[in-house]
């Protein structure tokens, strides 16, 4: 299995805004709002906050499924290739990462990005919106519904996009 992660590249890899306090993540926000226009130029108000909350309840619900996180807030990765994600940056780059390179117990994975999995609104009933998995978990969902950017690229069949990695240790090359 391979890991991506995707960047805007004048601004470097693994660059984190769960890293930073609410209001100078707030800043880098809002500096991106009136520069540039990216992805990340539409976040709604109130995404800082509900980011952090989903990666609370994301790292909790890993605890307790045994997960190891050594971060706080996790770093984010995509499984395997998502051309669409090359489409939020204005010159965008990515990482790839074999798993391997990894302690899994500091990887959970959702079955597309957190904020469509928890989100209150999404009420089809898929048995992997509201949780996070282990890798031994994740496996058996994507044998059975394949990669979302396989059967979804262009969004039409729901949320899922891609299957997202949140690294709950940080990256060395």
């Amino acid at each position: 299995m391979i890991l991506y992660h995707y960047f805007e590249k004048s601004k470097g890899p693994f660059k984190n805004l769960s890293d930073l306090s609410i209001d100078k993540a707030k800043e880098v926000l809002n500096k991106i709002k009136i520069e540039e226009e990216v992805f990340a130029s539409r976040r709604f108000e109130g995404y800082l906050e509900r980011r952090k909350e989903l990666e609370q309840k994301a790292r909790n619900i890993f605890i307790s499924k045994g997960g190891e996180p050594i971060r706080q807030v996790p770093h984010y990765m995509v499984v395997e290739e998502c051309e669409w994600l090359k489409t939020w940056y204005k010159k965008g780059d990515f990482i790839k990462i074999t798993i391997t390179h990894f302690d899994i117990k500091t990887l959970s994975f959702s079955y597309g990005d957190l904020f469509p999995t928890f989100s209150p609104k999404i009420n089809d009933q898929k048995e992997y919106r509201q949780n996070v998995y282990t890798y031994e978990e994740i496996i058996p969902l994507i044998k059975k519904y394949g990669l979302p950017q396989h059967w979804n690229p262009n969004g039409e069949y729901g949320p899922e996009r891609y299957i997202e990695v949140q690294v709950w240790c940080d990256i060395s090359f």
